[in-house]
């Protein structure tokens, strides 16, 4: 559009008239698209509201209605979101218009100038935005901290990622030597002005989905692993009475498969002002060598014996700032029970902090605790006919009594669940990326036929000029793509490192996953090539009378 706003300029409107009626127009357009995306994220809330609220109920007790309510304000924000974003968007191409003489308004060389100066400003804001975030990381504490954290550095690439792909072009161009090469180079360095925010979409959708899928593989993993730790008897019953419970225990010792019964209970109490589980774990190899602890004193699960020992959760130990070694007074009827912290072990998805002790010190503390909840150990042939045994003997239904294997199909049903709303957000910020490169490209590709069209004219095809244009957009969606993996993976220590930590109070392990970074980028370069397709082919198909018209009207 710059030839238009040239022509305007020379016809009398002011800079100031012509910037005000490109905001009226950006408003009105952002206000329509913004109604028809909330319309659409109603849609998609919908689809997605059931599994997100079966997880939380499942996860943490929550009770969420299944069904949407709306909210004046959330409307007026989306709208105020759409709006606000437009303007940001198209602050710098107006800034830009309204500076330069008229005369160069649509001149390439003097856009890709004011380019350069900004490029400056833009490269300035994105290091005081990364100093942001690193006194955010080593004076912050807390989760909002972590959040500004993620989005300090999310904005700070964003805004230095033009200056990233001018040095990269720049370097390309120094290292040309045919003229069609270092035209090649030139080219796309000019045309980072008209693509840049499409790449900075791209970028920061590819970040995200490289930190989520991160955090999320990690998550599953150790997760993975935990399950085990934590689900390691054969065969779990839990009775619907003490007396059931006595009956079933009687009935067990007789049978001969069953290797061992494992005991089990809890009891509630609270410590330092919140609610807490204390858990009672039998004294069996089963617990010594399984129980996912991550740190521990020299022979814990022997001190654990006589009962003024305990293991505390991760989140509790970060909650309270406890170590190996420290004592708490933890409330029991009639009194205190001191106990030595000897362990601190993995406990992801409880909302509550947790102490395991002793099964028999647990049931001398809290007389009251319900006896109803055992574990197997049973040998793997003979797990089924027991489980069916038990059923026509005592009623017991699939709630009641559940084997190992189905306990954590169900538990890796709810964790895949959960995290089905990160799958269908990446694939929305990845196709917003996509569709904002090819808006982009489109704009972009009436502006630059009189840069194609001498080319043509001194010899070279059609073909040859769409196959270097699709090769530019690959190049700039290539290296915006291989600087969005080291940022999504800095994304992902901040979401395992800070705001895990302060949400919900344990730390995960950071994995890398070469496999998925390498599929992201090929994504990445997918949805650019989707991109680009379009306008590459209308200039393949591009007739020639439309290339000489070129000279009659730009020259």
């Amino acid at each position: 559009r710059l030839p238009m706003l040239r022509t305007l300029r020379a016809c009398g409107v002011s800079a100031r008239m012509l910037n005000t009626v490109l905001v009226i127009e950006l408003v009105s357009l952002a206000l329509v698209a913004g109604l028809i995306g909330l319309v659409c994220g109603y849609f998609i809330a919908a689809a997605l509201l059931p599994d997100v609220a079966a997880s939380l109920r499942g996860l943490y007790g929550a009770q969420i209605p299944g069904q949407l309510s709306l909210k004046p304000v959330w409307w007026f924000a989306g709208i105020a979101i759409s709006i606000l974003g437009a303007l940001a968007a198209a602050a710098a191409s107006l800034a830009k218009a309204i500076r330069m003489p008229v005369l160069a308004t649509a001149q390439p060389q003097a856009w890709q100038q004011a380019q350069r100066r900004w490029l400056i400003i833009q490269s300035a804001a994105a290091l005081a935005v990364f100093a942001v975030a690193a006194g955010l990381i080593w004076f912050g504490d807390s989760l909002i901290a972590g959040f500004a954290v993620l989005a300090a550095l999310m904005l700070g690439a964003a805004l230095i990622l033009p200056m990233v792909l001018q040095i990269a072009l720049a370097f390309g161009q120094r290292s040309a030597r045919a003229p069609v090469g270092i035209w090649f180079w030139a080219d796309s360095r000019q045309q980072l002005s008209g693509l840049s925010l499409a790449l900075m979409a791209l970028l920061l959708a590819l970040a995200v989905n490289v930190g989520v899928g991160t955090m999320v593989e990690s998550f599953n993993r150790t997760f993975l692993v935990w399950l085990d730790g934590r689900l390691a008897a054969d065969v779990y019953i839990s009775a619907a009475s003490d007396q059931q419970a006595k009956e079933i225990k009687a009935w067990l010792r007789d049978r001969p498969e069953v290797e061992a019964i494992l005991p089990g209970g809890r009891a509630d109490t609270q410590l330092g002002g919140a609610p807490i589980e204390v858990l009672g774990l039998p004294d069996h190899a089963t617990y010594r060598d399984n129980w996912p602890l991550l740190e521990s004193a020299a022979n814990a699960w022997v001190r654990l014996r006589p009962g003024d020992t305990g293991l505390v959760s991760e989140q509790l130990s970060r909650r309270m700032k406890l170590a190996i070694g420290d004592h708490i007074e933890v409330p029991v009827p009639g009194g205190n029970w001191p106990l030595e912290i000897v362990g601190i072990y993995a406990d992801y998805g409880n909302p509550k902090g947790q102490i395991a002790v002793n099964f028999a010190a647990l049931t001398r503390r809290f007389p009251q605790t319900p006896m109803t909840r055992m574990g197997l150990r049973v040998a793997p042939d003979k797990i089924a006919p027991l489980i069916t045994a038990l059923q026509e003997k005592f009623g017991l239904d699939d709630r009641n009594v559940a084997d190992q294997a189905r306990m954590k199909t169900e538990s890796r049903r709810v964790f895949n669940r959960t995290f089905s709303v990160t799958a269908a957000l990446n694939a929305f910020t990845l196709g917003v990326a996509g569709i904002a490169l090819l808006t982009s490209l489109l704009t972009l590709a009436n502006s630059r036929l009189p840069q194609l069209a001498p080319l043509w004219a001194i010899g070279l095809t059609r073909r040859r000029l769409a196959a270097l244009e699709l090769l530019k957009t690959m190049a700039v969606a290539l290296i915006t793509a291989l600087f969005a993996l080291p940022l999504g993976l800095l994304v992902a220590w901040c979401l395992l490192a800070i705001v895990n930590v302060k949400a919900f109070g344990w730390r995960l392990p950071f994995h890398v996953f070469p496999l998925q970074l390498i599929e992201l980028l090929a994504v990445a370069l997918a949805a650019a090539f989707c991109a680009a397709a379009l306008p590459v082919a209308r200039l393949a198909r591009m007739q020639p009378a439309s290339l000489i018209r070129i000279f009659v009207n730009e020259r």
